[in-house]
């Protein structure tokens, strides 16, 4: 099936948003357990953790983590926002830097100005965007005008600035009590907010199971990434880290290796978004000769450009491995999905 499709529905009672591309699952949000990232709540500060760089808080959620400690002092009362997930037995990472986050706009309490995404790049376009922004709010936050700007109707925008606007101003007069102040987008809500390209929208239930989405889910299950020419990576986790082995397959000329890495690295971000992986990441390439790193790392950094979870290329071991240090800003996938 051709063309860009949304399916919002549901997986053993969770929210759930698959983004299929030309009937290939690129993306898939499913409702953790966890405080979703955007989550806001005003925490009580502990003694600061000697030797972590941060301070943990007390919360409705549980223990937060707040790594800057310089000038909190325990028992201070803060607003904070969670910005990813915590691994098992850890806890939950959050920022005193809170953002409303829109389809089409942000709001910076506290880091003042007005910006228009750089993905505009008609001058004309950003200029009208720019002043309708000065019409629309009052100027007392920070604003991040985003890329699905370009082909909004401005009244959509306007709407959207100020309802993120009073969302803030509610947030930030909100009494210093232990309290959630704003829960984070769900799976449908972000799909909306994030996928803004062209697509059709699905919103019936059994619209995974319609669209093929289910069929991807299984084959997510396993390890194994097909890549071209008949090679194959293999993605697995293990408690420090996720490793990836890249195999050339049947293909024995003396180019296998280098062809199958920069399919692999190519296949790399959506292998690892649909499976919700974060944190290090060890690439056991193909053998290659060692002249042609420097075509593999463009390879990488060409598609890392393109994903919206951060992710740095960290270099290479002396072992030959490539790392990579990815941002957690989701839960892994693979325990969300029903069993069956």
């Amino acid at each position: 099936m051709k063309g860009r499709v949304i399916c919002l529905d549901h997986l053993g009672g969770r929210e759930a948003a698959a983004l299929m591309v030309d009937g290939v699952l690129d993306d898939l949000l499913i409702a953790p357990d966890a405080p979703m990232p955007g989550t806001i709540y005003c925490a009580k500060a502990q003694r600061p953790a000697k030797g972590q760089g941060g301070v943990f808080l007390d919360s409705p959620a549980g223990r937060l983590f707040l790594r800057q400690a310089k000038g909190i002092a325990p028992g201070q009362m803060l607003k904070v926002q969670v910005t990813g997930f915590a691994e098992p037995g850890k806890a939950i990472p959050v920022t005193t830097r809170l953002l409303f986050k829109s389809r089409y706009a942000i709001v910076t309490p506290g880091a003042p100005g007005l910006n228009v995404s750089r993905a505009i790049r008609d001058e004309d376009r950003a200029e009208d965007l720019r002043a309708l922004a000065h019409e629309a709010t009052e100027g007392t936050h920070g604003l991040i005008l985003r890329s699905a700007c370009e082909a909004a109707e401005d009244a959509e925008i306007a709407d959207d600035i100020l309802a993120m606007e009073a969302l803030a101003g509610e947030v930030l007069a909100a009494q210093d009590a232990m309290a959630e102040l704003h829960a984070g987008d769900g799976p449908h809500v972000c799909a909306w907010r994030d996928w803004t390209a062209p697509a059709e929208v699905a919103t019936a239930a059994g619209s995974f199971e319609d669209y093929g989405v289910l069929d991807a889910l299984d084959a997510l299950q396993s390890p194994r990434v097909a890549l071209t020419g008949g090679a194959d990576m293999f993605v697995e986790t293990t408690r420090a880290m996720t490793t990836v082995d890249v195999n050339t397959g049947a293909d024995t000329s003396f180019a296998a290796g280098t062809k199958a890495n920069i399919a692999a690295l190519r296949a790399l971000p959506a292998a690892l978004r649909l499976r919700g992986l974060g944190g290090q990441v060890v690439v056991d390439l193909a053998p290659m000769p060692k002249k042609d790193r420097k075509t593999v790392e463009s390879v990488i950094k060409a598609a890392l450009r393109a994903e919206t979870i951060e992710t740095t290329l960290a270099g290479w071991t002396p072992l030959g491995h490539l790392e990579l240090q990815r941002a957690r800003v989701r839960v892994p996938t693979l325990p969300l999905l029903p069993e069956g």
